[in-house]
Protein backbone atom coordinates (compact mmCIF):
# COMPACT_ATOMS: atom_id res chain seq x y z
CA UNK A 1 0.00 0.00 0.00
CA UNK A 2 1.43 3.39 -1.07
CA UNK A 3 1.85 5.86 1.84
CA UNK A 4 2.00 8.60 -0.78
CA UNK A 5 0.19 11.68 -0.08
CA UNK A 6 -3.16 11.00 -2.08
CA UNK A 7 -4.24 13.01 -4.50
CA UNK A 8 -8.03 14.61 -3.56
CA UNK A 9 -10.31 15.54 -6.22
CA UNK A 10 -10.51 19.50 -5.98
CA UNK A 11 -14.17 20.09 -5.48
CA UNK A 12 -16.09 22.49 -7.89
CA UNK A 13 -15.64 26.21 -6.98
CA UNK A 14 -19.75 26.08 -5.90
CA UNK A 15 -19.03 23.26 -3.53
CA UNK A 16 -20.13 23.58 0.23
CA UNK A 17 -18.09 21.98 3.31
CA UNK A 18 -20.09 18.86 4.60
CA UNK A 19 -21.60 20.06 7.48
CA UNK A 20 -23.42 18.84 10.27
CA UNK A 21 -27.00 20.02 10.06
CA UNK A 22 -28.21 22.60 12.86
CA UNK A 23 -30.15 19.21 15.17
CA UNK A 24 -27.25 16.73 13.83
CA UNK A 25 -24.64 19.40 15.34
CA UNK A 26 -26.82 19.27 18.66
CA UNK A 27 -26.91 15.78 18.95
CA UNK A 28 -22.88 15.79 18.06
CA UNK A 29 -22.19 17.98 20.95
CA UNK A 30 -23.95 15.16 23.07
CA UNK A 31 -21.89 12.05 22.21
CA UNK A 32 -19.04 14.70 22.41
CA UNK A 33 -19.82 15.20 26.09
CA UNK A 34 -19.70 11.30 26.56
CA UNK A 35 -17.29 10.06 24.04
CA UNK A 36 -14.84 12.47 22.95
CA UNK A 37 -12.68 9.97 21.24
CA UNK A 38 -15.75 7.79 20.14
CA UNK A 39 -17.18 11.20 18.59
CA UNK A 40 -14.18 12.38 16.97
CA UNK A 41 -13.09 8.88 15.25
CA UNK A 42 -16.87 8.40 13.85
CA UNK A 43 -17.16 11.76 12.69
CA UNK A 44 -13.59 11.28 10.40
CA UNK A 45 -15.31 8.20 9.13
CA UNK A 46 -18.95 9.59 7.98
CA UNK A 47 -17.71 13.13 7.03
CA UNK A 48 -13.96 12.98 5.59
CA UNK A 49 -10.75 15.18 6.03
CA UNK A 50 -12.62 18.47 6.15
CA UNK A 51 -15.72 19.51 7.98
CA UNK A 52 -17.71 21.98 9.50
CA UNK A 53 -20.12 21.98 12.71
CA UNK A 54 -21.71 24.92 13.55
CA UNK A 55 -23.83 25.93 16.76
CA UNK A 56 -25.18 29.06 18.49
CA UNK A 57 -22.00 30.99 18.67
CA UNK A 58 -19.54 28.77 16.98
CA UNK A 59 -18.57 27.67 13.87
CA UNK A 60 -15.70 24.79 14.34
CA UNK A 61 -14.28 23.10 11.29
CA UNK A 62 -12.40 19.95 11.48
CA UNK A 63 -9.25 18.81 9.59
CA UNK A 64 -7.63 15.31 9.05
CA UNK A 65 -5.20 15.50 6.57
CA UNK A 66 -1.45 15.94 6.48
CA UNK A 67 -1.76 18.84 3.99
CA UNK A 68 -4.31 20.53 5.34
CA UNK A 69 -2.38 20.31 8.57
CA UNK A 70 0.88 21.83 7.06
CA UNK A 71 -1.21 24.41 5.54
CA UNK A 72 -2.42 25.59 8.93
CA UNK A 73 0.36 25.03 11.12
CA UNK A 74 3.29 25.98 8.69
CA UNK A 75 2.55 27.42 5.15
CA UNK A 76 -0.29 29.58 6.89
CA UNK A 77 0.33 29.81 10.33
CA UNK A 78 0.02 33.69 10.02
CA UNK A 79 -3.76 33.83 9.72
CA UNK A 80 -4.50 30.96 12.36
CA UNK A 81 -3.45 32.27 15.82
CA UNK A 82 -4.79 30.99 19.31
CA UNK A 83 -7.77 32.83 19.85
CA UNK A 84 -9.96 30.10 20.37
CA UNK A 85 -12.04 28.12 22.64
CA UNK A 86 -9.45 25.59 23.66
CA UNK A 87 -6.82 28.16 24.96
CA UNK A 88 -9.22 30.90 26.23
CA UNK A 89 -9.93 27.89 28.72
CA UNK A 90 -6.63 26.77 29.75
CA UNK A 91 -5.41 30.88 29.76
CA UNK A 92 -6.41 31.16 32.91
CA UNK A 93 -3.04 28.55 34.15
CA UNK A 94 -0.79 29.67 31.50
CA UNK A 95 -1.50 33.39 31.39
CA UNK A 96 0.65 35.05 29.37
CA UNK A 97 3.14 32.37 29.02
CA UNK A 98 4.34 31.20 25.59
CA UNK A 99 1.92 28.28 25.47
CA UNK A 100 -1.57 29.89 25.34
CA UNK A 101 -0.09 33.47 23.52
CA UNK A 102 -2.58 34.63 21.10
CA UNK A 103 0.04 35.48 18.80
CA UNK A 104 2.07 38.11 16.71
CA UNK A 105 4.91 40.24 18.19
CA UNK A 106 4.20 39.22 22.15
CA UNK A 107 3.85 35.77 21.07
CA UNK A 108 7.62 36.23 18.48
CA UNK A 109 9.62 37.85 21.32
CA UNK A 110 8.89 35.57 23.61
CA UNK A 111 10.06 32.50 20.89
CA UNK A 112 12.77 34.33 20.04
CA UNK A 113 14.21 34.83 23.39
CA UNK A 114 13.47 31.55 24.96
CA UNK A 115 14.23 28.88 22.11
CA UNK A 116 18.05 29.10 22.29
CA UNK A 117 17.27 27.84 26.12
CA UNK A 118 16.23 24.16 24.80
CA UNK A 119 19.01 23.74 22.20
CA UNK A 120 20.96 20.71 22.09
CA UNK A 121 23.66 21.54 24.18
CA UNK A 122 21.30 22.43 27.14
CA UNK A 123 19.07 19.37 27.06
CA UNK A 124 22.59 17.15 26.90
CA UNK A 125 23.39 19.25 30.81
CA UNK A 126 19.87 18.50 31.54
CA UNK A 127 20.01 14.74 30.57
CA UNK A 128 21.84 14.05 34.08
CA UNK A 129 18.76 15.10 35.49
CA UNK A 130 16.77 12.52 33.84
CA UNK A 131 18.91 10.17 34.41
CA UNK A 132 19.46 10.65 38.63
CA UNK A 133 16.26 10.67 39.19
CA UNK A 134 15.02 7.60 37.25
CA UNK A 135 17.72 5.82 39.21
CA UNK A 136 16.25 7.08 42.16
CA UNK A 137 12.89 5.42 41.34
CA UNK A 138 14.46 2.01 40.05
CA UNK A 139 15.45 1.77 43.60
CA UNK A 140 12.28 2.52 45.24
CA UNK A 141 11.05 0.20 42.62
CA UNK A 142 13.45 -2.48 43.59
CA UNK A 143 13.07 -1.95 47.47
CA UNK A 144 8.84 -1.58 47.50
CA UNK A 145 7.47 -3.44 44.85
CA UNK A 146 6.39 -6.71 45.80
CA UNK A 147 7.02 -9.83 43.45
CA UNK A 148 4.53 -10.73 41.35
CA UNK A 149 2.10 -7.72 42.93
CA UNK A 150 1.06 -4.85 40.44
CA UNK A 151 2.12 -1.86 40.77
CA UNK A 152 0.42 1.40 39.91
CA UNK A 153 2.95 3.39 37.70
CA UNK A 154 1.81 6.41 36.36
CA UNK A 155 1.86 7.85 40.19
CA UNK A 156 5.33 7.19 39.85
CA UNK A 157 5.57 8.40 36.49
CA UNK A 158 4.00 11.60 37.61
CA UNK A 159 6.44 11.86 40.72
CA UNK A 160 9.48 11.25 38.26
CA UNK A 161 8.34 13.65 35.57
CA UNK A 162 7.55 16.28 38.08
CA UNK A 163 10.99 15.92 39.88
CA UNK A 164 12.58 16.09 36.56
CA UNK A 165 11.42 19.32 34.98
CA UNK A 166 11.83 20.89 39.05
CA UNK A 167 15.17 19.98 39.20
CA UNK A 168 16.19 20.87 35.78
CA UNK A 169 14.48 24.27 36.20
CA UNK A 170 15.32 25.39 39.76
CA UNK A 171 18.91 22.16 40.64
CA UNK A 172 16.25 21.71 43.54
CA UNK A 173 14.38 18.56 45.16
CA UNK A 174 10.99 19.85 46.12
CA UNK A 175 9.82 16.90 48.70
CA UNK A 176 6.27 16.69 50.03
CA UNK A 177 5.30 19.50 47.62
CA UNK A 178 5.48 16.66 44.45
CA UNK A 179 1.92 14.98 45.93
CA UNK A 180 0.20 17.83 46.47
CA UNK A 181 1.15 19.50 42.90
CA UNK A 182 0.58 16.77 41.05
CA UNK A 183 -3.34 16.05 42.94
CA UNK A 184 -3.50 20.19 41.87
CA UNK A 185 -2.73 19.15 38.22
CA UNK A 186 -4.89 16.41 37.54
CA UNK A 187 -8.31 18.31 39.22
CA UNK A 188 -7.26 20.97 36.62
CA UNK A 189 -7.12 18.52 33.83
CA UNK A 190 -10.63 16.79 34.69
CA UNK A 191 -11.85 20.34 34.69
CA UNK A 192 -10.70 21.55 31.81
CA UNK A 193 -11.55 18.45 30.31
CA UNK A 194 -15.20 18.56 31.25
CA UNK A 195 -15.81 22.26 30.41
CA UNK A 196 -14.51 21.59 27.35
CA UNK A 197 -16.54 18.72 26.23
CA UNK A 198 -19.60 21.31 27.09
CA UNK A 199 -18.71 24.77 27.35
CA UNK A 200 -21.79 25.63 29.53
CA UNK A 201 -22.20 27.42 31.82
CA UNK A 202 -19.46 30.20 31.40
CA UNK A 203 -16.39 30.20 33.68
CA UNK A 204 -17.31 33.40 34.98
CA UNK A 205 -20.32 31.60 36.28
CA UNK A 206 -19.07 30.53 40.03
CA UNK A 207 -19.54 27.05 40.28
CA UNK A 208 -17.94 24.62 42.57
CA UNK A 209 -16.05 23.21 39.66
CA UNK A 210 -15.19 27.04 39.16
CA UNK A 211 -14.39 27.82 42.01
CA UNK A 212 -12.37 25.19 42.83
CA UNK A 213 -10.54 25.60 39.39
CA UNK A 214 -9.65 29.39 40.80
CA UNK A 215 -8.31 27.85 44.01
CA UNK A 216 -6.15 25.47 42.34
CA UNK A 217 -5.04 27.96 40.33
CA UNK A 218 -4.13 30.09 43.16
CA UNK A 219 -2.58 27.37 44.70
CA UNK A 220 -0.03 26.73 41.86
CA UNK A 221 0.72 30.51 41.36
CA UNK A 222 1.76 30.66 44.93
CA UNK A 223 4.16 27.36 44.64
CA UNK A 224 5.97 28.96 41.27
CA UNK A 225 5.92 32.63 42.91
CA UNK A 226 7.90 31.28 46.06
CA UNK A 227 10.41 29.10 43.82
CA UNK A 228 11.06 32.17 41.27
CA UNK A 229 11.71 34.41 44.51
CA UNK A 230 14.09 32.03 46.30
CA UNK A 231 16.06 31.61 43.47
CA UNK A 232 15.91 35.37 42.55
CA UNK A 233 16.98 36.38 46.22
CA UNK A 234 19.84 34.44 45.63
CA UNK A 235 21.18 36.20 42.52
CA UNK A 236 23.79 33.30 41.62
CA UNK A 237 23.87 31.53 38.04
CA UNK A 238 23.22 27.75 39.41
CA UNK A 239 23.69 26.76 35.56
CA UNK A 240 20.38 25.23 35.69
CA UNK A 241 17.40 26.30 33.05
CA UNK A 242 15.92 29.27 35.58
CA UNK A 243 19.14 30.94 35.50
CA UNK A 244 19.51 30.67 31.61
CA UNK A 245 15.66 31.88 31.26
CA UNK A 246 16.40 34.61 33.78
CA UNK A 247 19.98 35.83 31.72
CA UNK A 248 18.23 35.41 28.43
CA UNK A 249 18.09 38.73 26.32
CA UNK A 250 15.80 39.21 23.24
CA UNK A 251 18.41 38.95 20.12
CA UNK A 252 16.21 41.90 18.77
CA UNK A 253 15.72 44.60 21.28
CA UNK A 254 18.65 43.25 23.92
CA UNK A 255 15.43 43.02 26.46
CA UNK A 256 15.53 40.39 29.37
CA UNK A 257 12.02 39.09 30.37
CA UNK A 258 10.39 41.07 33.32
CA UNK A 259 9.75 39.32 36.51
CA UNK A 260 5.91 38.34 35.93
CA UNK A 261 6.75 37.33 32.43
CA UNK A 262 9.76 34.90 33.78
CA UNK A 263 7.30 33.28 36.40
CA UNK A 264 4.59 33.01 33.94
CA UNK A 265 7.46 30.89 31.75
CA UNK A 266 8.22 28.76 34.43
CA UNK A 267 5.09 28.20 34.85
CA UNK A 268 4.21 26.93 30.95
CA UNK A 269 7.13 25.09 31.19
CA UNK A 270 6.32 23.15 34.69
CA UNK A 271 2.84 22.09 33.16
CA UNK A 272 4.30 21.05 29.61
CA UNK A 273 7.10 19.18 31.32
CA UNK A 274 4.81 17.45 33.91
CA UNK A 275 1.44 16.72 32.88
CA UNK A 276 2.02 15.46 28.87
CA UNK A 277 5.19 13.54 29.52
CA UNK A 278 3.44 11.73 32.98
CA UNK A 279 0.83 10.68 30.42
CA UNK A 280 3.18 9.62 27.55
CA UNK A 281 5.01 7.85 30.27
CA UNK A 282 2.77 5.90 31.11
CA UNK A 283 1.28 4.70 27.97
CA UNK A 284 4.76 3.85 26.68
CA UNK A 285 5.63 1.83 29.37
CA UNK A 286 2.01 0.00 29.60
CA UNK A 287 2.30 -0.37 25.48
CA UNK A 288 5.78 -2.11 25.84
CA UNK A 289 4.36 -4.62 28.63
CA UNK A 290 1.37 -5.71 26.50
CA UNK A 291 4.30 -6.15 23.77
CA UNK A 292 6.50 -9.00 24.31
CA UNK A 293 8.51 -9.49 21.33
CA UNK A 294 8.85 -5.27 21.61
CA UNK A 295 10.54 -5.38 24.98
CA UNK A 296 12.40 -8.15 24.53
CA UNK A 297 14.49 -5.96 21.37
CA UNK A 298 14.62 -3.17 23.59
CA UNK A 299 15.95 -5.40 26.29
CA UNK A 300 18.80 -6.64 23.77
CA UNK A 301 19.45 -2.80 22.35
CA UNK A 302 19.87 -1.31 26.00
CA UNK A 303 22.11 -4.62 27.02
CA UNK A 304 24.40 -4.21 24.11
CA UNK A 305 24.62 -0.25 24.26
CA UNK A 306 24.40 0.54 27.83
CA UNK A 307 24.97 -2.58 29.41
CA UNK A 308 24.87 -1.35 33.08
CA UNK A 309 25.54 2.38 32.94
CA UNK A 310 23.50 4.77 32.67
CA UNK A 311 22.47 6.82 29.46
CA UNK A 312 23.95 9.87 28.36
CA UNK A 313 22.55 11.99 25.56
CA UNK A 314 25.32 10.94 23.33
CA UNK A 315 23.64 7.70 24.14
CA UNK A 316 20.77 7.81 22.16
CA UNK A 317 21.35 7.86 18.63
CA UNK A 318 22.84 4.42 19.55
CA UNK A 319 19.57 3.43 20.39
CA UNK A 320 17.68 3.95 17.18
CA UNK A 321 15.06 1.40 18.00
CA UNK A 322 14.02 3.12 21.48
CA UNK A 323 13.29 5.43 20.17
CA UNK A 324 11.18 3.56 17.66
CA UNK A 325 8.85 2.79 20.08
CA UNK A 326 8.57 6.09 21.96
CA UNK A 327 7.76 7.28 18.34
CA UNK A 328 4.83 4.55 17.81
CA UNK A 329 3.65 5.31 21.60
CA UNK A 330 3.65 9.22 20.66
CA UNK A 331 1.33 8.04 17.18
CA UNK A 332 -1.03 5.41 18.99
CA UNK A 333 -1.52 7.20 22.08
CA UNK A 334 -0.97 11.00 22.21
CA UNK A 335 -0.96 12.44 25.36
CA UNK A 336 -1.07 16.05 24.08
CA UNK A 337 -3.96 14.98 21.52
CA UNK A 338 -5.68 17.71 20.33
CA UNK A 339 -5.39 21.69 19.31
CA UNK A 340 -7.17 24.71 17.98
CA UNK A 341 -6.32 27.39 16.12
CA UNK A 342 -8.47 30.79 14.88
CA UNK A 343 -9.05 31.41 11.32
CA UNK A 344 -8.51 35.46 11.36
CA UNK A 345 -9.67 36.25 8.04
CA UNK A 346 -10.99 34.11 5.39
CA UNK A 347 -9.26 31.00 4.46
CA UNK A 348 -9.68 28.22 1.43
CA UNK A 349 -8.47 24.66 2.13
CA UNK A 350 -8.79 21.54 -0.03
CA UNK A 351 -10.66 24.03 -2.39
CA UNK A 352 -13.53 25.02 0.69
CA UNK A 353 -13.86 28.09 2.50
CA UNK A 354 -12.88 28.58 6.26
CA UNK A 355 -14.91 31.62 7.34
CA UNK A 356 -13.08 34.44 9.30
CA UNK A 357 -13.74 33.50 12.87
CA UNK A 358 -13.57 29.76 12.37
CA UNK A 359 -12.10 27.42 15.38
CA UNK A 360 -10.03 25.02 13.55
CA UNK A 361 -9.91 21.97 15.33
CA UNK A 362 -6.87 18.81 14.57
CA UNK A 363 -6.92 16.55 16.31
CA UNK A 364 -3.76 13.75 16.83
CA UNK A 365 -5.06 10.51 17.29
CA UNK A 366 -7.77 10.51 14.29
CA UNK A 367 -4.44 12.01 12.53
CA UNK A 368 -2.07 9.82 13.66
CA UNK A 369 -4.43 6.98 12.75
CA UNK A 370 -5.12 7.67 9.36
CA UNK A 371 -5.78 4.84 7.24
CA UNK A 372 -4.11 6.41 4.00
CA UNK A 373 -0.93 6.39 6.16
CA UNK A 374 -1.06 4.14 8.71
CA UNK A 375 -2.04 0.36 7.43
CA UNK A 376 -4.07 -0.92 10.91
CA UNK A 377 -3.15 2.08 12.32
CA UNK A 378 -4.46 0.49 15.72
CA UNK A 379 -1.73 -1.56 15.99
CA UNK A 380 1.53 -1.19 17.97
CA UNK A 381 4.39 -1.42 15.26
CA UNK A 382 7.44 0.39 16.15
CA UNK A 383 8.90 -0.65 12.84
CA UNK A 384 6.92 2.30 11.00
CA UNK A 385 9.36 4.19 11.80
CA UNK A 386 12.30 2.29 10.54
CA UNK A 387 13.74 4.74 8.49
CA UNK A 388 13.11 3.61 4.87
CA UNK A 389 9.26 3.76 5.90
CA UNK A 390 9.24 6.73 7.26
CA UNK A 391 10.72 8.05 4.37
CA UNK A 392 7.72 7.10 2.25
CA UNK A 393 5.07 8.83 4.94
CA UNK A 394 4.40 12.53 4.25
CA UNK A 395 5.72 14.38 7.47
CA UNK A 396 3.09 15.62 8.82
CA UNK A 397 0.84 12.41 8.71
CA UNK A 398 2.92 12.08 12.19
CA UNK A 399 3.36 15.36 14.33
CA UNK A 400 2.94 14.98 18.27
CA UNK A 401 5.01 18.38 18.80
CA UNK A 402 3.26 20.20 16.12
CA UNK A 403 4.89 21.79 13.23
CA UNK A 404 5.47 25.02 11.66
CA UNK A 405 6.39 27.95 13.69
CA UNK A 406 4.55 27.51 17.31
CA UNK A 407 6.12 23.94 17.30
CA UNK A 408 6.42 22.72 20.88
CA UNK A 409 9.73 24.44 22.28
CA UNK A 410 10.16 21.46 24.62
CA UNK A 411 10.38 18.88 21.93
CA UNK A 412 14.33 17.21 22.35
CA UNK A 413 13.91 17.58 25.67
CA UNK A 414 10.88 15.39 26.16
CA UNK A 415 11.90 13.13 23.09
CA UNK A 416 15.49 13.00 25.54
CA UNK A 417 13.67 12.45 28.71
CA UNK A 418 10.90 9.34 27.05
CA UNK A 419 14.03 8.09 25.39
CA UNK A 420 16.13 7.78 28.80
CA UNK A 421 13.63 6.81 31.16
CA UNK A 422 12.64 3.43 28.80
CA UNK A 423 16.03 2.44 28.36
CA UNK A 424 16.60 2.37 32.34
CA UNK A 425 13.75 0.73 33.16
CA UNK A 426 14.60 -2.03 30.44
CA UNK A 427 18.01 -2.24 32.01
CA UNK A 428 16.52 -3.47 35.20
CA UNK A 429 12.63 -4.80 34.96
CA UNK A 430 10.58 -6.78 32.91
CA UNK A 431 7.09 -5.13 32.53
CA UNK A 432 4.24 -7.42 32.68
CA UNK A 433 0.33 -7.26 32.44
CA UNK A 434 -1.06 -8.70 35.70
CA UNK A 435 -3.53 -11.65 34.77
CA UNK A 436 -6.78 -10.79 33.63
CA UNK A 437 -6.29 -7.16 33.44
CA UNK A 438 -8.52 -5.46 30.95
CA UNK A 439 -6.70 -2.82 28.83
CA UNK A 440 -6.39 -0.15 29.49
CA UNK A 441 -8.88 3.07 28.20
CA UNK A 442 -7.88 6.21 27.05
CA UNK A 443 -9.62 9.08 29.14
CA UNK A 444 -9.81 12.06 27.09
CA UNK A 445 -9.03 15.16 29.59
CA UNK A 446 -7.27 18.18 27.62
CA UNK A 447 -4.51 15.72 28.00
CA UNK A 448 -5.14 11.79 26.90
CA UNK A 449 -5.09 9.97 30.13
CA UNK A 450 -4.76 6.31 30.96
CA UNK A 451 -8.02 6.00 32.80
CA UNK A 452 -7.89 3.90 36.01
CA UNK A 453 -4.30 4.18 35.96
CA UNK A 454 -1.57 1.36 34.14
CA UNK A 455 -1.21 -1.47 36.58
CA UNK A 456 1.57 -3.83 35.64
CA UNK A 457 4.29 -6.26 37.47
CA UNK A 458 7.45 -5.46 38.05
CA UNK A 459 9.55 -8.62 37.40
CA UNK A 460 13.33 -7.66 38.33
CA UNK A 461 16.11 -8.69 36.02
Amino acid sequence: MSTATPVRPAPAPAATMPTLSPRAALQALARFHRDQVGFVEKAVRDYGDIFRIRLPGHSFVMVNAPEYVQRILLDHSANYDKDNLLYRLTRPVFRTGIVTSIGGEPWRRQRRLMQPCFHRPNVALFAVNMSDETTRMLDRWQATSAPGQPREISGDMGHLALRIVTRTLFGADIGSSTEQLEADFTDINRIFGDYFRFPFPPMSVPTRAHRRLRQLVRNIDGFIARLVADRAAEGADHGDLFSILASAVDAETGEPMTPTQLQHEVLNIMVGGYETTTYSLAWLLYLVARHPDVQQRLHDEVDAVLGDRAPTADDLASLPYTKQVVDETLRVSPAAWQTMRHAVERDVIGGYEVPAGASVYINLLTLHRHRDYWPDPARFDPDRFAPAVSAERPRNAYIPFGIGPRACLGKLFALTELQIVLAMVMQRFDLLIPPGQQPVRMQPLISLRPEGGVHLVLAER
